[in-house]
C-alpha cells in the first residue's frame, strides 16, 4: 500500500514515539536504588518543579503573560468566575458545598463541585499587573482546602459509597480538578493540611477501577484515546506533586501510546481509538469523533508538550523552542499531522462540521465553538515547532481568523499564555495567512465512514456507517433523535455564510430526524431511550445491562450498521462513495433471539445509494429504494433551515416546460405535477442558494417541496439544554412512496449557489448530450450522463471533466462505460488532455484481497502506480489488478498511457 509523503511524516515519529515509551516502562517499573546519587536526586526534584510551574503557567498564566493587555479579559473572567463561585460557597445550604449544587446522591453534581473549586484556586495563583484580593490569599486558597476536606470526608473517600451514575466522572472528571488544584494549591497545603495530598491520590487510584491495581490498564476498554491521554495527564500531575517519579514516568509511556498511529488490523492492546493513517479519529471504538473527543486530545497532547517542557522525559534535554529533545520533537510531528490530516479538512470558515461531533451536535455550544479549542492549540503547537512548520501553523491561526463568521474571543481558551501568544501571531505582518489545505480538495475519512468534499464556495459532508463505524452516539440524555445520522446525511455548507443560520442545534431542533438532508426513511414514529424506558439507558443487569456496560455501547449508545459496502474512491480532488443501507446490529440481534423481549429496535428502509463529488455539483444515485417491511418511505434530497423572516423562495422548470411552482404554495412548496426538471432554492436573507437539477424522468423527479415555519424547545434533543424555543424556515425537499410501494431509483445533482441561468443550461446540455448519444442509462443533464443506476451498479460521466465514475455493488462483472469491474468497488477514470489516463480504485467493503478492473479500448501502458497495482495487456483493452488487501478503503492509483 502505497501511502502519501504526509502520511509517512506522521506515522514515522508515532512509532519513535512508542520507542521512547518502552525504556521509559522499564524505568517506572525498576525498584529506585538502594542509594541514589545526590545529583540523580536532584534532576528528578528538578523535573518534578519543572512539571509543576509548567502546569501553573499553562493554567494561571506568567507575570510576562499576564501583564499583557490583550490578557487583560481572560484575567477578568478567571477572577469573576472566581468571585461567582465564592459567592456560592457562601450560600451553601445542608447538603451543599456551593449553593443549589446538590451533594449526596448526583456525580455529575460532585464533579461541579470540584470543579468549582479549582476555579476558585486558579485566581489565587494567576498573576497580574493589577491588584487583586484574591492572588495569593491563603485565607481564600484555605477555604478550598477546606472544602476539599469536606468532599472527601462526606462525599468522595468512602470508596463503599461512592461510583455512582457516569464512570467518566469518577476515574476522569473529579480527578483532572482535583490533581490541578493539587498543583496549584501545593505550598499551602503543605503548610496547612499536609496529609490531604496523598489521601487524595490513594482515593483516585482506588476509584480507578477500569484499571489494574490502582493504575492504568491499557488494555482496558475505558482506557484508550481521548479518556487515556485525560487520565495519564492526571498522573503525570499527581506524581509530580507527591514526587513520585515511577508514577509521573509510567503515566507518560501509558499516554504515549495514545499517539501511535492506530493500525486496524494489528491493533495495540486491542484498541482502535485513535487517529488513523486516513486522518481519521475514532472513540468508543467506533463513533467518528474529531470534532469532539478528538479535540479533547489534541488540547491534551499540546498541554503534555508544554508541561513535560525542559524535562527529559520524551528525550535528554527536551527543548520544545529549539527542536532539540527528540522525543518532544516526534510528539510535536505527530500532532501538527493531526491537524494538518485531521482537523484542518473539517473545518470550513472557522465552523467545526456535524458529521464527527458524536452525541455533542445536540449541544448550544456553536461549531465556532469547537473549532476556538483547535486554534489554541494549534497557537501553542506552533510556539514549539520552526521554521515553516511554525510559519504554516500560525498561518492556519490566521486564516481561520479572516475566514470564520464569527469573531474568535480568546478569552474562552484555556491558558492566558495562549492569548497572548495568539496576539502575537495576529500581530505578525510577516506571516501570511493560509489553509492547510487546498481549496479544491476530497478527503476519503474511509476509516470512520465519513467523507468532506471542498470547492471555494462550498464544503459537503456526508456522514456513513457500516459494520465497521457506529450509525450514530447517544449517551446521556444527549443526542436523542439521532436515528438516522449516519444513513448518507449530508451538510452542505455556502461560503460566506454564518453557520449558526444553518446548522449547529438549531437545525436538530427544527428539522425532523426523519428528514435530514440526505437520509432515506421509512415512515413511522420512534421514541427516544428515556421516553422508552424511563432512563437515560436501558436498565437490565439480569442481562447485562447497566449505565457503562458493553451490552449498553453496543445496543443503545452507539449501534454500529449491519452493511458491510460504505465507502469509496479518491482521484486527486474528485470522490466517489457507495452506501448500502443496513439495519442496526440491535435489529440483527433481535431477530436472533439475542436480546430481552421488552428491548425495543427499529428496522431500516432499503437503497443503495452513490455520491460523485466533482467541482459544481455532487451527483447522487439511489436505487432499490424502498422497505422490505412494506412500510411508505421518504427520501429527503435536501433540507435547510433560514431565520423565520428570511425571504425564502423556490422556483424551478418541469420537463414539459411549466414553470415551478404550479398552482403550488406560498414561496414554493407544492408537490410536482409531472417530472421536474430543475429546481432552485434561495434565502434572500443570507444571500445563498442551492440547485437541484433532476437527471432522470422517474418517480424520482417528482419531489415535494415544503416551506414550514417550526418552533420547538432545544430540550427536545437533548434533556440538560435549557427549554429555549427556537422558530425557524424549514426547507424540505423529499420524494415519497406510500405503503406497499416498489421500489423506485433516482438521480439528480445538488448544484452549490446555483444560479437559474445554470440550472437552465443543464437542461439545454441535456438535448446535446442526447443527439451525441448520452449515457447507456439514459438520464443526464448538461454535462452529465447517469450511465447505470441499479442496485448493481451506479455510475455517472461528466463531458467536461472527461471523467467516469463507478461504484459496484455485488459480486461478478459489471460493464459502465469503457468499464468492467469485478465485485464490489468503488473507481473513477479520468482522461487528461495529453490522452493520459488516470485511475483510482478503493474496496469500500474493506474485506477484498483483489479488486480487478478492465478499461475497454486500446491497449494502455502503465505511466505510474502505486504499490500493489498491476496493469497488463487483455485482449480489448487494460486490465488492472489492485491489491487492496488491509488497504482499509485507501484508494490506489494508476496512471496509464
Amino acid at each position: 500500500m502505497q501511502l502519501s509523503r504526509r502520511t509517512l511524516l506522521t506515522m514515522l515519529p508515532a512509532s519513535a514515539l512508542l520507542a521512547v515509551a518502552a525504556p521509559l516502562r522499564a524505568r517506572a517499573a525498576a525498584p529506585p536504588p538502594a542509594s541514589a546519587s545526590a545529583s540523580a536526586k536532584t534532576d528528578r526534584a528538578a523535573d518534578h518543579a519543572a512539571l509543576l510551574a509548567n502546569t501553573v503557567a499553562i493554567f494561571a498564566g506568567t507575570a510576562e503573560s499576564n501583564a499583557r493587555p490583550e490578557v487583560a479579559a481572560k484575567l477578568a473572567a478567571i477572577t469573576s468566575t472566581a468571585r461567582t463561585r465564592l459567592t456560592a460557597l457562601e450560600g451553601a445550604g445542608p447538603g451543599e458545598l456551593f449553593k443549589g449544587v446538590a451533594l449526596g446522591t448526583s456525580d455529575a453534581n460532585l464533579n461541579t463541585s470540584y470543579q468549582y473549586l479549582y476555579e476558585i484556586a486558579l485566581a489565587t495563583r494567576a498573576p497580574g499587573p493589577a491588584p487583586s484580593d484574591l492572588r495569593d490569599d491563603a485565607s481564600v486558597q484555605r477555604r478550598v482546602i477546606d472544602g476539599l476536606v469536606l468532599l472527601h470526608d462526606t462525599y468522595y473517600g468512602d470508596q463503599s459509597k461512592g461510583y455512582y451514575g457516569n464512570w467518566f466522572n469518577w476515574e476522569i472528571g473529579i480527578s483532572a480538578s482535583v490533581s490541578k488544584t493539587l498543583v496549584l494549591l501545593k505550598d499551602e497545603l503543605a503548610a496547612y493540611k499536609p496529609d490531604l495530598t496523598a489521601t487524595y491520590v490513594s482515593s483516585m487510584d482506588a476509584y480507578l477501577r477500569n484499571g489494574a491495581d490502582g493504575d492504568v490498564d491499557l488494555d482496558s476498554r475505558f482506557h484508550t484515546g481521548a479518556n487515556l491521554a485525560d487520565i495519564t495527564t492526571n498522573r503525570i500531575l499527581q506524581g509530580a506533586v507527591t514526587g513520585d517519579e515511577a508514577r509521573v514516568v509510567k503515566a507518560v509511556a501509558d499516554q504515549l501510546t495514545v499517539y501511535a498511529t492506530v493500525d486496524p488490523y494489528r491493533p495495540r492492546h486491542g484498541v482502535t481509538d485513535g487517529f488513523y493513517a486516513d486522518g481519521s479519529f475514532i472513540q468508543h471504538d467506533s463513533v467518528a469523533y474529531t470534532g469532539s473527543y478528538g479535540k479533547v486530545l489534541l488540547t491534551r497532547a499540546v498541554q503534555t508538550v508544554k508541561i513535560l517542557d525542559g524535562t527529559d522525559y520524551l528525550g535528554a534535554g527536551a527543548d520544545t523552542g529549539t527542536g532539540n529533545g527528540s522525543g518532544t520533537a516526534d510528539l510535536v510531528a505527530v500532532v501538527r499531522g493531526w491537524v494538518a490530516d485531521g482537523f484542518a479538512p473539517l473545518i470550513f470558515e472557522g465552523w467545526m462540521m456535524e458529521i464527527v461531533k458524536g452525541r455533542g451536535v445536540s449541544r448550544t455550544a456553536t461549531g465556532y465553538t469547537d473549532v476556538a479549542v483547535v486554534v489554541e492549540a494549534v497557537v501553542d503547537l506552533s510556539g514549539h515547532s520552526t521554521g515553516a512548520d511554525a510559519t504554516a501553523l500560525q498561518g492556519y491561526v490566521k486564516f481561520v481568523r479572516q475566514t470564520s463568521k464569527a469573531a474568535l474571543d480568546p478569552a474562552v481558551f484555556v491558558s492566558p499564555v495562549s492569548v497572548a501568544r495568539y496576539a502575537d501571531i495576529l500581530a505578525d505582518a510577516s506571516v501570511p495567512a493560509g489553509d492547510l489545505g487546498d481549496a479544491e480538495s476530497h478527503t476519503a475519512f474511509n476509516a470512520m465512514d465519513k467523507t468532506v468534499h471542498r470547492r471555494p464556495g462550498y464544503a459537503f459532508a456526508l456522514a456513513r456507517s457500516s459494520d465497521r463505524i457506529s450509525k450514530y452516539e447517544y449517551m446521556s440524555g444527549e443526542n436523542l433523535m439521532p436515528w438516522f445520522q449516519g444513513d448518507g446525511a449530508h451538510y452542505l455548507y455556502l461560503a460566506g455564510q454564518d453557520q449558526t443560520r444553518s446548522f449547529g442545534i438549531d437545525y436538530y431542533t427544527t428539522v425532523s430526524p426523519y428528514r435530514l438532508a440526505g437520509v432515506t426513511a421509512p415512515v413511522e414514529t420512534r421514541r427516544t431511550i428515556p421516553e422508552l424506558y424511563g432512563t437515560a439507558w436501558y436498565d437490565n443487569p439480569e442481562h447485562g445491562f447497566t449505565s457503562s456496560s458493553e451490552s449498553q455501547n453496543t445496543y443503545v449508545y452507539f449501534p454500529r450498521g449491519t452493511n458491510t459496502l460504505s465507502g469509496g474512491a479518491r482521484l486527486g480532488t474528485y470522490g466517489a462513495v457507495g452506501l448500502v443501507l443496513g439495519d442496526d446490529v440491535a435489529y440483527a440481534a433481535k431477530q436472533a433471539g439475542e436480546l430481552p423481549d421488552d428491548f425495543v429496535v427499529h428496522r431500516n428502509a432499503t437503497a443503495t445509494k452513490s455520491w460523485f463529488m466533482l467541482d459544481d455539483e455532487i451527483v447522487v444515485l439511489a436505487a432499490g429504494v424502498g422497505d422490505a417491511a412494506g412500510r411508505a418511505v421518504t427520501t429527503t434530497l435536501d433540507s435547510r433551515i433560514a431565520a423565520a423572516s428570511d425571504a425564502v423562495t423556490v422556483t424551478g422548470r418541469l420537463r414539459d416546460g411549466a414553470a415551478w411552482p404550479a398552482g403550488g404554495g406560498g414561496g414554493g412548496s407544492g408537490t410536482a405535477p409531472g417530472p421536474v426538471d430543475w429546481l432552485r432554492y434561495a434565502d434572500a436573507g443570507q444571500g445563498t442558494s442551492v440547485g437541484y437539477v433532476f437527471l432522470d424522468g422517474g418517480a424520482g423527479s417528482r419531489p415535494a417541496v415544503a416551506l414550514d415555519t417550526v418552533t420547538r424547545s432545544r430540550r427536545v434533543v437533548r434533556t440538560s439544554n435549557p427549554d429555549t424555543p427556537v422558530t425557524k424556515r424549514v426547507f424540505s425537499l423529499s420524494v415519497g412512496q406510500p405503503a406497499g410501494a416498489r421500489r423506485l431509483s433516482m438521480a439528480y445533482a445538488l448544484v452549490p449557489n446555483a444560479t437559474e441561468r445554470q440550472l437552465k443550461a443543464y437542461g439545454a446540455g441535456h438535448r446535446a448530450g442526447q443527439e451525441h448519444g448520452g449515457g447507456q442509462y439514459g438520464g443526464g443533464r448538461g454535462p452529465l450522463s447517469v450511465v447505470a443506476n441499479t442496485t448493481r451498479v451506479q455510475a455517472v460521466e461528466h463531458r467536461g471533466l472527461s471523467l467516469l465514475a463507478v461504484n459496484t455493488f455485488a459480486p461478478g462483472t459489471h460493464r459502465a462505460g469503457r468499464l468492467s469491474v469485478d465485485g464490489p468497488a468503488s473507481v473513477i477514470l479520468r482522461t487528461s488532455h495529453d490522452g493520459t489516463v488516470s485511475v483510482a480504485v478503493c474496496d469500500p467493503t474493506t474485506g477484498r484481497s483483489t479488486v480487478s478492473v478492465t478499461v475497454r479500448g486500446r491497449w494502455l501502458r502503465a505511466v505510474s502506480s502505486d504499490d500493489g497495482v498491476r496493469v497488463r495487456k487483455v485482449p480489448g483493452g487494460t486490465r488492472i489488478d489492485v491489491d487492496t488487501h488491509q488497504t482499509h478503503g485507501r484508494s490506489l492509483t494508476a496512471r496509464l498511457r
